[in-house]
């Protein structure tokens, strides 16, 4: 994992949090909900392959 990825992870999470609090003060809790599941899904999108190395360096290690 390269330090760029945590720094776009944390720059998607100020940018949805600012405007989810946006939204949510102007009355549209709605497209709130929706902002903040599409940088949860945009995240996880990029965390995914990462997570499938960790797994298959887990077999690979525990089938020797």
């Amino acid at each position: 994992m390269t330090i760029s990825l945590i720094f776009k992870i944390a720059a998607v999470g100020i940018l949805v949090s600012i405007l989810s609090q946006v939204l949510k003060h102007s009355g549209r809790e709605e497209q709130a909900f929706l902002t903040s599941l599409a940088g949860l899904l945009l995240v996880l999108f990029w965390i995914v392959p990462y997570i499938y190395d960790l797994f298959e360096e887990i077999r690979d290690l525990f089938s020797m």
